[in-house]
């Protein structure tokens, strides 16, 4: 009957840690698999065959060799069932580690991805994101088959536990190691079945976020306000511009150029799906393009954010431009609201749900899937559900009142 046990080998590497590894004992012959990882022997219980808890990975590296010693028992098992060798050697052989990739080269690959795809709002979220799994990790790597249930789980309470965060952006990280793990998949580096994502794994749900837009009374104050900053003049702009144009994202309001305008009306693709259309463009919409007409030059562009680019088509430093600007309109967004006596928040993403606040469900859904630009129905629905409140205010008046 071949034995299977955990041990310290006595040889140190050049770090004076010794490998951790499995031995097979059949017949008075053994074998020696090393499972990857090595500590030093003062981290090491021979009675118990594990890790002490002096070791800072010491749970990750105890599942991992329970992990071993099941999948050679199994390999051994099914051997003897198919009444196949049996041998130290051949049990070894079951258990030869095959190259598997590990987390952070594909991380690498990914990163490089978004550079290369020219998304820079997305590198520049996720690369911290990245980095934080790897201090986790305290700056080892790992294979893809030991990022757990368990261990996303200690991830996730090591998060809250280190930084001042919400569960949106802890979803956030997760997202990423997810991200990354799908490409493992489907370039065959990585086995799916130990895809730690999905039913009765890790669920990624984002928690729904309270959208909280500005009403028509104050729309018109920010119309009305008289603002002789340059500044703040052309923020309020931008801001009232976007919520014109049912919200259009501020990214999109950037590269807008005159050869868009035709006949009274806008024609332009949302950069964030490529959906296309166009819209009448309406008379507050029209005064405001008269204000930046008399700066018509070669880059054919209306708002002057993005006219040193002698091309939009380096889409990595574009975005890099895009996100500075709007960070430079937010910030004289908050001396606009300051001026006009404002409560709520002011930024470039509050046109959209200035638009959607008003138009609640006054608009039919469909139409209002048109004007978002949104490719699904859902996306609308689920959107506007954070605008609709009659219903839910009538049902608490009917017992209230």
């Amino acid at each position: 009957m071949a034995s299977i046990r955990v041990i310290l080998r006595a040889k140190k590497n050049k770090d004076g840690k010794q490998p951790i590894a499995l031995q097979f004992i059949k017949d008075r012959k053994n074998n020696i698999v090393h499972i990857g990882h090595a500590i030093h022997e003062t981290d090491w219980d021979e009675a118990k065959g594990r890790v002490r808890k002096s070791h800072p990975n010491s749970q990750r590296l105890n599942n991992l060799i329970k992990k071993k010693l099941v999948e050679a028992e199994d390999n051994l098992i099914e051997l003897e069932a198919k009444k196949k060798d049996t041998t130290a050697k051949a049990i070894k052989n079951t258990m030869k580690p095959k190259k598997e990739a590990t987390f952070f080269p594909q991380a690498e690959e990914y990163l490089d991805n978004l550079t290369k795809g020219g998304k820079y709002n997305r590198l520049s979220a996720e690369e911290p994101r990245i980095r934080r799994f790897k201090e986790f990790l305290q700056d080892e790597d790992i294979p893809f088959s030991e990022i757990t249930v368990s261990l996303l789980n200690r991830y996730r309470g090591y998060l809250k536990s280190t930084r001042t965060i919400g569960e949106r952006t802890v979803v956030n990280h997760l997202v990423v190691i997810r991200s990354i793990y799908n490409q493992a998949i489907k370039g065959n580096l990585v086995d799916a079945r130990h895809y730690p994502f999905g039913s009765n794994k890790i669920q990624i749900k984002f928690p729904d976020s309270i959208k909280i837009g500005l009403v028509p009374e104050e729309i018109k104050i920010l119309e009305e306000l008289e603002l002789p900053d340059v500044r703040m003049h052309h923020a309020r702009n931008i801001w009232l511009f976007a919520f014109y144009f049912a919200g259009m994202r501020v990214s999109d309001v950037f590269r807008l150029r005159w050869s868009d305008i035709q006949n009274g009306r806008l024609y332009y693709s949302m950069g964030k799906n490529n959906k296309g259309g166009s819209l009448k463009i309406p008379e507050k919409a029209l005064a405001i393009l008269l204000c930046y007409e008399v700066e018509k030059d070669e880059t054919d562009l209306v708002f002057p954010e993005l006219k040193s680019f002698e091309s939009l088509d380096d889409l990595y430093h574009v975005q890099m431009r895009i996100k500075t600007k709007v960070a430079a309109i937010n910030k004289a967004l908050q001396d606009v609201k300051k001026k006009a006596g404002l409560t709520k928040s002011l930024t470039m993403h509050i046109p959209r749900h200035s638009f959607g606040n008003i138009s609640g469900d006054k608009i039919p859904v469909q139409m209002l899937q048109k004007l978002y630009r949104h490719s699904s129905i859902t996306t609308t629905i689920g959107y506007q559900a954070n605008f609709i409140y009659k219903d839910a205010d009538d049902a608490l008046e009917a017992v209230v009142g």
